[in-house]
Formats: C-alpha cells, sequence, structure tokens
C-alpha cells in the first residue's frame, strides 16, 4: 500500500502498476481508484498507469478539511511530483476532469503532455445560457437536497449512485461495489467538495487548453445529457471527441474494450 505526503501533511494513497508511457488515472466525486479496475491491469501491460485516491477518498487520509477542487489538483502535482514522472497523459473521470481543468490552470504543461476528459460538463448548474447541467444536481436547491441525503441517508445515497452512473440495470454485486467504495468517503467532505464543484464554470477556459485532448462522452448519461460532455470537445482547440454509444456515466466500466483500446491509441499517438 503506497502513500505519500502532501505539501500540507496529508498522507495520500496511490498505485502504480505496469511500465513505459505515464497515465495518470482519477476518478469521479466521491470514487476510488477501484473503479477502474477493468482498465488498469489492460493499460499496464504497456503503459505505467497511475491511481490516486483524493483526500478524504478510498485509502487516503480522512481529512475535514480543503475539500476543493484547486486543492485536489494541487495534490495531483504533489503526487507527480512525488514519483518524478514527465510527459504524463492525465486522464479526469467525471469531478476527476474539472480537477485536471484547475491543475492546467494553475500549473500549465508542468509534468504533463496529454488530456483526456471522461463524461464532465463545464459546469453543473443550469441557467439561462446554459442547459447541460449535471441532472441530479442542478441549482441550490437541488444540492440542498443532495446534502440532505448524504447526511441523513449516507449509504441509501450512495447505492442510487450505481443508478445514476450506469446504462444497464446494476447487478447487487455492483450496487454493492460502488456504494462499499462511495462510503469510504465521510458525508462531510462529499459535500464539501461538491459545495465547490458545483459553484464553478469552465467555460471561459477551456478554449485555452493547449495540448492533445481527447474527450470521452457517454451517450447514455444519466448524469449529465450527453451535449454537455460534448460541449468540452467542441470547445478545446483540436481535440478527438469519442461517443459511447451503450455506456451510461461509468462508460470505462460497461464498454472497457473500447475505452482501453480508445486510451492506449491516443497515449501511443
Amino acid at each position: 500500500m503506497a502513500t505519500f505526503k502532501t505539501n500540507d501533511n496529508v498522507e495520500l494513497y496511490y498505485e502504480v502498476k505496469g511500465e513505459g508511457k505515464p497515465i495518470l488515472m482519477i476518478p469521479g466525486w466521491t470514487c476510488t481508484t477501484q473503479f477502474f479496475k477493468k482498465n488498469s491491469d489492460v493499460l499496464a501491460e504497456k503503459c505505467q498507469v497511475i491511481l490516486l485516491d483524493y483526500r478524504g477518498h478510498g485509502e487516503s487520509e480522512k481529512v475535514m478539511h480543503s475539500h476543493r477542487i484547486s486543492r485536489y489538483a494541487m495534490d495531483v502535482k504533489n503526487l507527480l511530483d512525488h514519483l518524478d514522472v514527465e510527459d504524463v497523459t492525465v486522464l479526469g473521470w467525471s469531478m476527476g476532469a474539472a480537477i485536471l481543468w484547475s491543475y492546467i490552470e494553475l500549473f500549465g504543461k508542468h509534468r504533463v503532455s496529454k488530456l483526456v476528459c471522461v463524461d464532465q460538463a463545464p459546469l453543473q448548474y443550469t441557467g439561462p445560457d446554459w442547459v447541460w447541467g449535471q441532472n441530479g444536481c442542478y441549482d441550490v436547491e437541488m444540492f440542498i437536497r443532495t446534502c440532505y441525503d448524504i447526511k441523513y441517508a449516507p449509504r441509501e445515497s450512495a447505492e442510487g449512485l450505481a443508478t445514476a452512473c450506469l446504462h444497464h440495470t446494476p447487478s447487487d454485486e455492483e450496487v454493492k461495489f460502488i456504494a462499499d467504495e462511495i462510503s469510504k468517503c465521510p458525508p462531510y467532505v462529499r459535500i464539501e467538495v461538491m459545495r465547490d464543484h458545483t459553484n464553478l464554470d469552465w467555460r471561459d477556459f477551456l478554449p485555452f487548453i493547449d495540448m492533445p485532448t481527447l474527450v470521452c462522452v457517454a451517450r447514455h448519461s444519466n448524469v449529465f445529457d450527453w451535449q454537455g460532455s460534448a460541449y468540452v470537445g467542441e470547445v478545446i482547440p483540436n481535440a478527438k471527441t469519442v461517443f459511447f454509444e451503450e455506456s451510461g456515466h461509468m462508460l470505462f466500466w460497461e464498454e472497457p474494450d473500447k475505452f482501453n483500446q480508445t486510451l492506449l491509441e491516443f497515449v501511443e499517438a
């Protein structure tokens, strides 16, 4: 079990698998390294795969402070510096994509050379100029309802994400796996990082991302209408967008073979 200390002395869990060109894969809100278990071993046959549990998530230290997107971006920088890796392809699923947008905004191309954004719209809330918000948390009222569910029914809230994240009807084993992993994240942490995430709008910054970018879009996501995630690929210069026609939000889980092959081709190009 590998861990390191961030510059603010928080112990974070990470994994490194395989050898070759490095890929950092970071998960979505409340999720863990284990969500990529259908991908990481396969990718590690040809690449070096790096996985991270955010502070307060998974096997990382359960601190009750600094649960903001920008701080998580600094944690990513701390990990890459700790491993002393260069020319990294960074992949973020859902909230993980926003963390990488923050990383690039703050640190530019420091140690990274390619970006992969997996099913994340540039902002969560809907408004007069944006209709493709997060379907379950699209305004302040829905955020308050989300907080209530997390605080008073944390297990049930976690189990509900299995249905939200998958296009197919999840099996009992899938529901248990997803809920078990999410439940490692304390309710306070879930609420605080979502509070920050929901108030950010990345539309002004995305056109200034200057690196090869792959955008993966789930056609049947219950979290974002596909148009919101596809917008990212439309505004990042020269980005390549790939649609996953049989998947919900966890497209890397529902179409793992296509996802793994698409990612390998992008990394090796």
